[in-house]
C-alpha cells in the first residue's frame, strides 16, 4: 500500500512538474512573442552562441527536458538550424549540472516567493505583465516540485529492503544505468535523480561506481522525453534534434561505461566526499561530451539529415511545400521560394471568398464550418513563410532582397488578415442569419454576390502583380477601392432612410448588410495594401496623404 502511494505522489508530481514547464514555456512565448523568436533566429545563427544560450536556458528553467521541447519546436519549425540547435542541447546538458551544484544549497526556498510574485502579477498586471507573472509561477512550480520529489524519495534509503536491492543492483553497472535511466525517464528529471543519487552515495548505500552508473543512466533517461514528446509525430525531421541529443548522449554514456572502472579511484582519490565526486562526475561527463561532439556537428547535422527527410504531408494542406531550408543559404532563391508559398495563400483565400459566396447564396451551415476550416491553413501558411524569411541571414540580404523581403512579409501579413476578416467576420454575420431564420433582401444579396465576385476578380489580380510588380495593374487595383466605398456609402444612405421614413421590418438584416458590405471593404483595402501600394510606393506614385494640400 505504501508503494502505491509512492508511485501516485510521484505521479502528482512529475505532472505539477510538467505543469510548471508548461507554463513557463507559455510564459515566455506570450511576453516576448516575436520578439524572442527573431532574438533566437540571429542569435542561435552559431554553435558557439547556441551552447551558450542552451546553458543559460537551462539554468533558468532548471530543465535540460523543457530546453530540448522548446528547441526541438523551433527546429521542427525551421526557425533554427540544426547544428546550432544541437549545440544548444549541449549547452542546456551542461547546464542540468550547474543546477544540480546550486540546489545543494537548497535554492528551492525561493519557489514560493517566485510563486506569490506571479501570482500577484497575473491577477492585477495588465496583458503582458499577465504573462510575465505566469513565467515566474512556472519557475516556481518547476524549483517547489524538484524539491518535493527529493524529499519524496530521499527518505526511502535507509529502509533495509531499498538497501539490499540497491546494493545487489550495484553489482551489474549495466543494470544501474538501465534502471537509472527508465526512473529518470519517468521523472522527467536528471536533477531529482542526480540529487537522490548523492544522498545515497553519501550516506554509503551505493558504492561510487554504482553511483557514477546511475548518473549516466539519468543523463540517458533525460533525452528520451524530448524524443517522445516532439509536437510532429508523422514527420521525422521534426525529430531530428531530440534524436540527435539522444544519439550523443548514448555514445558518451557507452564511453562512459567502459571508462568506468579506470575513472571511479581516480574520482575518489581527487575528491574525498562521495556526494561531491557524484556531482562532479555529473558535471565532468556532460563537459566531455560536449567537448567530443563541438568539433562534429556539422557533419553529424548533414547525416541526420539523411537518416530523417523532411516528409511532406500531402493530406495537410498547411505544410509549407515550397520552404527548402537549405535554400536559405541563397538569400533570392530562399525568396523566390517563400514567393510561391506565399501564392498559395492568395488560393486558399480565393477558396474562402468562394465558401462565404456558396454559404451566403444558400445558407448551408456545413459550408460554412468547411470554410471556417480554411483559415487554420491560412495561419498556418502564414506563420511557416514568416519563420523562413526571417531565418535568412540579414547580412548576406542586398537592398533589393531586403525589400523584396519586406513585400513578402507584408503581403502574407495582408492576406492572413483578410482570412481572419471572412472567418470572424462574414462567416459569423452569415451563421448568425442561418441561425435565426433571417435572409437578406434580393436587392442586398445581389449586391453582396456581386461584390464577392468582385473580391475574387481582385485577389487573382494582387496575385498577378505580386509577380510581376506590374505599375498599371496596381493603379486598376487601387482604383477598386473607389468602387467598394461607394458602394457602402449609397448601402448605408439607404439603410439610413428607411429608418427614417419608419421602415424598420428589415432592421435588423439590414444592419447586417452593413457591416458585410464594409467587411468586404476591408478585405479590398488589405488586397491593396498586399501589393498595390507597394509598387507604387517604389515607383513614387504614392502620396504620402489623401489631404488637400494648402
Amino acid at each position: 500500500m505504501d508503494f502505491l502511494l509512492i508511485v501516485v505522489d510521484l505521479a502528482g508530481m512529475v505532472a505539477l512538474l510538467l505543469w510548471g514547464i508548461h507554463m513557463v514555456q507559455t510564459g515566455v512565448q506570450r511576453t516576448f512573442g516575436a520578439k524572442l523568436r527573431v532574438f533566437l533566429g540571429k542569435a542561435l545563427r552559431n554553435r558557439f552562441k547556441g551552447f551558450i544560450a542552451g546553458l543559460g536556458v537551462t539554468t533558468l528553467l532548471q530543465s535540460s527536458t523543457a530546453t530540448g521541447l522548446m528547441i526541438t519546436g523551433f527546429t521542427a519549425g525551421g526557425l533554427v538550424d540544426l547544428e546550432p540547435a544541437l549545440a544548444v542541447m549541449l549547452g542546456a546538458n551542461v547546464g542540468t549540472t550547474l543546477i544540480v551544484q546550486v540546489l545543494s544549497f537548497n535554492i528551492a526556498a525561493i519557489a514560493p516567493v517566485l510563486i506569490l510574485i506571479g501570482v500577484i502579477m497575473f491577477r492585477r498586471g495588465a496583458v503582458g505583465i499577465r504573462d510575465f507573472g505566469r513565467l515566474l509561477i512556472g519557475l516556481g512550480l518547476i524549483l517547489l516540485t524538484l524539491h518535493l520529489i527529493v524529499g519524496l524519495l530521499t527518505p526511502y534509503d535507509n529502509v533495509p529492503s531499498i538497501r539490499a536491492l540497491l546494493r545487489t543492483i550495484s553489482a551489474y553497472p549495466i543494470l544501474v544505468i538501465i534502471l537509472a535511466m527508465g526512473i529518470t525517464w519517468a521523472a522527467h528529471s536528471s536533477v531529482a535523480i542526480v540529487l537522490v543519487i548523492m544522498s545515497l552515495a553519501a550516506s554509503g548505500i551505493i558504492p561510487p561506481e554504482a553511483a557514477f552508473a546511475f548518473v549516466l543512466g539519468a543523463n540517458l533517461g533525460t533525452a528520451i522525453n524530448p524524443v517522445l514528446e516532439s509536437t510532429t509525430k508523422n514527420d521525422l525531421a521534426s525529430k531530428r534534434l531530440p534524436i540527435g541529443n539522444l544519439a550523443n548522449r548514448l555514445i558518451g554514456v557507452a564511453l562512459g561505461f567502459i571508462a568506468l572502472p579506470y575513472i571511479t579511484p581516480w574520482m575518489m582519490a581527487t575528491v574525498s566526499n562521495s556526494a561531491r565526486a557524484v556531482a562532479d562526475f555529473h558535471t565532468a561527463f556532460n563537459l566531455v561530451v560536449a567537448l567530443l561532439f563541438f568539433p562534429f556537428l556539422a557533419p553529424f547535422a548533414n547525416l541526420l539529415r539523411k537518416w530523417l527527410p523532411t516528409r511532406i504531408d500531402q493530406t495537410d494542406p498547411g505544410k509549407p511545400l515550397y520552404l527548402d531550408p537549405l535554400a536559405r543559404e541563397n538569400p533570392a532563391i530562399a525568396l523566390g521560394f517563400a514567393t510561391r508559398e506565399a501564392l498559395r495563400m492568395i488560393d486558399v483565400l480565393e477558396a474562402m471568398l468562394m465558401g462565404l459566396r456558396k454559404a451566403l447564396e444558400y445558407a448551408n451551415r456545413k459550408q460554412i464550418v468547411e470554410t471556417k476550416r480554411l483559415d487554420d491553413i491560412l495561419d498556418k501558411l502564414n506563420a511557416a513563410i514568416k519563420t523562413y524569411v526571417i531565418s535568412i541571414n540579414p547580412e548576406q540580404l542586398s537592398e533589393q532582397d531586403q525589400r523584396r523581403l519586406r513585400e513578402i512579409l507584408g503581403f502574407v501579413t495582408e492576406i492572413e488578415h483578410s482570412g481572419d476578416i471572412v472567418d470572424n467576420n462574414l462567416l459569423g454575420i452569415t451563421a448568425k442569419m442561418v441561425k435565426r431564420g433571417v435572409v437578406f433582401s434580393q436587392s442586398e444579396q445581389t449586391e453582396l454576390l456581386a461584390m464577392i465576385d468582385r473580391l475574387i476578380a481582385n485577389a487573382r489580380i494582387t496575385a498577378s502583380l505580386f509577380m510581376t510588380g506590374d505599375e498599371q495593374g496596381a493603379r486598376m487595383l487601387v482604383s477598386e477601392k473607389v468602387k467598394f466605398r461607394s458602394i457602402e456609402i449609397s448601402a448605408t444612405d439607404t439603410h439610413f432612410d428607411q429608418l427614417q421614413s419608419g421602415h424598420i421590418e428589415n432592421m435588423e438584416t439590414s444592419a447586417m448588410y452593413i457591416d458585410a458590405l464594409r467587411n468586404l471593404k476591408s478585405i479590398n483595402s488589405h488586397l491593396v495594401a498586399a501589393t498595390a501600394y507597394p509598387i507604387l510606393e517604389r515607383n513614387d506614385e504614392l502620396l504620402s496623404t489623401r489631404l488637400r494640400q494648402e
